[in-house]
Order: structure tokens, then C-alpha cells, then sequence
């Protein structure tokens, strides 16, 4: 019977992963509503608790949620769109300032030979280029519109997300409750322990490390933009999403910066000083103020975890394969930490000789 019983669930995890496979086109709507929903219930229970109905606290907190998209795509993409004209014109000059400054040094400091670096064709590629950034914008929009059937489908799977979302983040916690309803009674205990548990790791990171990214990529892009460096704004949101994995924002960021300064200021001290200033201010917040407010000693993904659970996710499924992957992780985190505290109990595991020595001959 225990045989049965696994290797029927086995078919069914098998069974889901080959419906999730066959229904990726459909299936990214549903997954960004739930991650609506599940974000935005600790908010909507607040507003309950101060005397707010549900179906009024979700449409405030979605009313929340479309100013901060508004806001996004009034004031941020332009700035952005801008930045990124901006990196695509400054492009060859880089190259050439690799070619005539930063290389040579470095040749020079690791003894390589003189046609090491080759970049004359990418510099070419790229002046080659410049100047059609209206053609290629011409070119993607005709080929988006091209299939009139992919693009509404397109704009419906985007309509539907705040549909999704809304009348999940109203049931929510109906639903959770007659989910709890049909769990078997014997194992009803179990499972609700380990439900909480993925709640916490999922909750700590979701609503706690995506504030802090949040946060880190407001700080390192005000303070960059703040130096003067042109593409402080990219470079400062970039890093703040990187920072999804600890310590890579930081890294990636610094770097990015420092070469960015490097290249419009040259090797004036206070630009660079500035660039460490930033990301120092940056460090010390996340470490003294937000991650300790905002995540707190929750047990968190670990960062190897994200890295694999993100990549393999996008490697299986694509996009919504992302969107899958770190709840799938915190689950599968969950479940081997009680699985290796069932194999330190059972008979497997045992206990040495040495140990078994000791334990008889102490009084």
C-alpha cells in the first residue's frame, strides 16, 4: 500500500510538471495574479482590521498598486529609455577608450601580446549602427504587429493579470480556508506546519527582499545621479535587482559604476570616492536598518538556492518557469530540512561504535 501510495504521487508530480509544460502560454496571467494576491493579503487584512471591508481593502490596496505602475511608467521608463539611447551612443567612444587607455595599461601590468585585444570589429559593428534606432524600433513594431492574433493575445494575458488578482486577493482567505477543509485529517497537522513554514521563507523573501531591493535600487540610483554620472539611474537600478541574490547588487553595482565614472570623469578622485560612498551608504543601510525592519531573523532562500532555482526555472518552463521557480524552492527547502531530521531519527543513520562505547561505559 505505501508503494502504491508513492508511486502514485510520483505520477502526480509528473503530471503537473508535463500540464505546467503544455500550459506555459496561458499560464503567466494566473502566476502574476497570484503573486498579486499572496503580496497583497497582509495588506488587505490590515485594512480589515481597522474596520474595512474585504472587497473595499482589495480594490484600495490595487488602487495602490496602479499608482505605483503609473508612476513607473510616467516617470521611470523615459528616464530610462533615455539612459539606454544614451549607453547605446556612448558605446564606441568606450570601446576606444579600452583601446587607447584601460587595455594597454593592463597589457602592459600582465605582459600580453600587442593583438590580444580585439575590438576594432565590434567598434565598427556598433558605429555601424548608430543612428537606426528608429529603423529597429520600425522594424520590432512591425514584426509585433505583423500577427495581429499573438498581439491581442498578448494585450489579453496583460488585461486579465489585474482580473486574476483581484478576485483571488478577495478570496483568499475563503479559499485557503476550504483548501484546509480537504486536507486528510490525520495529516492535517503536518501539513499545516509545513504550509506555515514555506509561508515564512516565501514571506520573508518575497515581501521582505523585494523591499529591500526596492530600497537599495532607490538609494544606489538617487546617490549616483546625485555624483553626475550619466547613467547613474541604470546602473543604480540595476544593481538594486541584482541584489535579489545578496551581495551581487553590491558587486555588480560598484563595478558598473566605478568603469562608468572612469570613463566620463577620468581619474578624478572625487567621482570614484563618491561611487565608493554610495554603495558603502548602501551596504550600511541594508545590513544596520533594512534588512533587520524589513526581512528580520527570518529563515530566508539561501543565495545558491535563488541563483539554480531562477536559472533552472527559465531553463524548463521560460518565463513562467521564473515565476515558479522560488516558491518551488522554498517548498523543496522545507521538505529536505524535515527529511534530513527524519534520517537523523530513523535506524539509517544509527549511531557509531565510538559512540555506542562511550555511552556504555559512562556511569
Amino acid at each position: 500500500m505505501n508503494d502504491s501510495r508513492t508511486w502514485l504521487g510520483l505520477a502526480a508530480l509528473l503530471l503537473l510538471g508535463w500540464l505546467v509544460y503544455q500550459l506555459q502560454p496561458v499560464l503567466m496571467p494566473f502566476l502574476v495574479g497570484t503573486l498579486l494576491a499572496y503580496l497583497g493579503d497582509p495588506l488587505v487584512d490590515r485594512l480589515q482590521e481597522r474596520g474595512l471591508s474585504r472587497t473595499w481593502g482589495v480594490v484600495a490596496v490595487f488602487a495602490l498598486f496602479g499608482l505605483i505602475v503609473l508612476a513607473m511608467l510616467l516617470v521611470l521608463l523615459p528616464l530610462l529609455g533615455r539612459q539606454l539611447l544614451r549607453l547605446y551612443e556612448l558605446a564606441p567612444q568606450a570601446i576606444d577608450w579600452l583601446q587607447l587607455h584601460a587595455l594597454p595599461w593592463l597589457q602592459a601590468q600582465l605582459g600580453l601580446r600587442a593583438d590580444f585585444w580585439q575590438l576594432a570589429q565590434l567598434k565598427t559593428l556598433l558605429a555601424e549602427h548608430l543612428g537606426q534606432t528608429t529603423d529597429i524600433a520600425q522594424m520590432l513594431l512591425a514584426r509585433v504587429t505583423s500577427s495581429s492574433l499573438a498581439l491581442l493575445a498578448w494585450l489579453g494575458n496583460l488585461l486579465l493579470i489585474p482580473v486574476v488578482g483581484f478576485y483571488l486577493l478577495r478570496d483568499w482567505d475563503l479559499m485557503l480556508a476550504r483548501l484546509r477543509t480537504l486536507l486528510p485529517r490525520r495529516r492535517e497537522g503536518l501539513v499545516v506546519v509545513l504550509v506555515g513554514e514555506c509561508h515564512e521563507v516565501l514571506g520573508a523573501f518575497l515581501r521582505g527582499q523585494l523591499l529591500v531591493m526596492l530600497a537599495l535600487a532607490l538609494v544606489y540610483a538617487a546617490g549616483l545621479s546625485l555624483l553626475g554620472l550619466e547613467l547613474g539611474l541604470l546602473i543604480g537600478l540595476l544593481a538594486g535587482l541584482a541584489s535579489i541574490v545578496p551581495y551581487m547588487g553590491f558587486a555588480i553595482g560598484i563595478v558598473a559604476a566605478l568603469l562608468a565614472a572612469l570613463f566620463q570623469f577620468g581619474l578624478e578622485w572625487y567621482p570614484l570616492l563618491g561611487v565608493l560612498a554610495v554603495f558603502t551608504v548602501g551596504q550600511l543601510l541594508e545590513g544596520m536598518w533594512l534588512t533587520p525592519l524589513l526581512v528580520g531573523d527570518r529563515i530566508g532562500l539561501h543565495p545558491v538556492a535563488v541563483i539554480f532555482a531562477i536559472l533552472a526555472g527559465g531553463q524548463l518552463f521560460g518565463f513562467t518557469g521564473v515565476l515558479l521557480a522560488l516558491p518551488v524552492a522554498a517548498v523543496i527547502m522545507v521538505l529536505l530540512r524535515h527529511v534530513h531530521d527524519f534520517y537523523k531519527l530513523s535506524a539509517l543513520y544509527g549511531v557509531s561504535d565510538g559512540d555506542s562505547q562511550e555511552s556504555s561505559e559512562s556511569p
